[in-house]
């Protein structure tokens, strides 16, 4: 019997996840609000600068998980989620880190945020980003940094753009470094 998430299956669960993830954050936002307003997502007039505060933020985690790879936690956690993940190619790479950016702030701000608040939002966002020894309590830290600066620009913003940017490329560019960090690395062959 094949172990739950042996390697590649973890890219193609996440799919599954996020979509639901997504459709559970806007059907949550939908009945608490009858609508799903557009300005959720985007102020019009100020659009360019919720996008430069998603940079700057990404840029902030970033440099703090590169820091924190100094740690022996940090590099196991590198090395689990990479074996997991499988082979993956960019367009692997920037999809999965589209679609799980914002599926997890259209449902972490836009919904749990919104309707239980700012901590809660933060405490379920580290638990969904947990897991089984010392390696993933670091990312749950790592998550409760992110989650608290995500959750601050969405309440500071009154929208989800600035957190959607920044998680976003927060994702692309740590899941680009464990796809190019392993050993035996390779793109996947073209599908038929």
């Amino acid at each position: 019997m094949e172990p739950p998430l042996a390697p590649g299956r973890l890219y193609r669960f996440a799919w599954w996840f996020y979509l639901l993830l997504a459709v559970a954050g806007a059907v949550w936002i939908g009945a608490r609000r009858g609508t799903i307003p557009l300005a959720l997502f985007v102020d019009r007039r100020l659009w360019p600068l919720d996008v430069l505060l998603g940079v700057a933020a990404a840029g902030l985690l970033v440099g703090l998980w590169r820091l924190g790879r100094r740690l022996p936690a940090a590099r196991e956690l590198e090395a689990s989620l990479g074996g997991l993940l499988g082979p993956l190619d960019r367009t692997d790479v920037a999809g999965l880190a589209l679609l799980s950016g914002f599926a997890e702030e259209l449902f972490f701000r836009g919904a749990v945020q919104d309707a239980l608040g700012w901590l809660p939002a933060v405490l379920l966002f580290a638990l969904l980003h947990s897991g089984p020894g010392r390696p993933f309590r670091l990312w749950s830290v790592f998550a409760i940094a992110a989650g608290l600066l995500f959750g601050g620009l969405t309440l500071w913003r009154g929208n989800l753009l600035a957190a959607v940017v920044g998680h976003v490329l927060v994702n692309a560019v740590n899941l680009r470094e464990l796809v190019d960090s392993r050993p035996l690395r390779r793109e996947r062959k073209e599908r038929p």
